[in-house]
């Protein structure tokens, strides 16, 4: 290693004697230069042996299918997608607390919708407006402002891979890719709601509290529950003038999110 310094002219005039002492110093410099190299090549981890050029980090694994009661539906064995996150919800209701994992692998959209929805305050202070004894429970009217905005809101049905089995949940709709805010839970499986003509689609599941969704009242019109009309309209004198009350849902919180 050569140390240049321009700032630094020897003189002609120097004696035999001080250029051993001016090589001498030049080599003490160059010495330490090297010392504070190899330093600095230590903390940098520079020069390792094992270093190969151009090499790429190493792919992280696959992430693990998590253990769930969902199953996919009979024609789907084998493309039914690996679950890999999960999003819980807690549904305190005037029934008891009910609670609900979202997948998101299994429907984007409308897992998506539902915690949104959910973080939003969308169901809180709403009704079980349908339940329909071994069929579904539903709900999912906010007739308040800004929430009952969301009415309008549809979105995209999601491709329908899972077996509506008894606890499962998915989005209401009137038809293809109108859904919005109303969900129901069945009640037993119900897998001719996954024809094509119908898509409905499973995105979550009842994991704890079953037995308190069966406990939901029924009121309203026995197949169709509550008007919905009057709902959307001014829920809460439609639910004042009932004379049996529905089921409600007080809160409904995310309690650990999507991992």
């Amino acid at each position: 290693m050569v140390v240049n310094d321009p700032s630094r002219v020897v003189s002609d005039r120097q004696n035999e004697a001080g250029a051993p002492r001016a090589a001498r110093r030049a080599t003490t410099r160059t010495r330490a230069t090297f010392c504070v190299a190899l330093s600095i090549c230590a903390l940098t981890a520079c020069g390792q042996r094992d270093a190969t050029p151009g090499a790429q980090p190493a792919a992280s694994a696959p992430a693990a299918a998590l253990a769930t009661n969902l199953k996919p539906l009979p024609a789907h064995e084998r493309d039914a997608p690996k679950l890999t996150r999960k999003t819980a919800v807690r549904m305190q209701t005037t029934a008891g607390d009910v609670m609900i994992e979202v997948y998101p692998d299994a429907a984007p959209n409308a897992a998506k919708r539902f915690v949104e929805l959910v973080s939003s305050g969308f169901y809180d202070a709403t009704p079980i407006s349908r339940v329909v004894p071994n069929f579904v429970a539903q709900f999912g009217v906010n007739w308040r402002a800004p929430h009952n905005a969301w009415k309008e809101k549809t979105f995209d049905d999601d491709p329908t891979y899972f077996a509506l089995e008894r606890g499962t949940l998915a989005f209401a709709k009137a038809g293809l890719n109108t859904n919005s805010t109303q969900v129901f839970i069945n009640y037993k499986q119900n897998n001719q709601l996954a024809e094509p003509d119908y898509n409905f689609t499973v995105f979550g599941d009842v994991v704890g509290g079953m037995d308190v969704v069966d406990k939901f009242m029924r009121v309203g019109d026995p197949r169709y529950g509550l008007d919905q009309d009057r709902l959307w309209r001014d829920g809460g004198a439609y639910l004042d003038s009932l004379p049996e009350k529905p089921t409600m849902i007080q809160h409904a919180m995310v309690v650990d999110s999507a991992r």
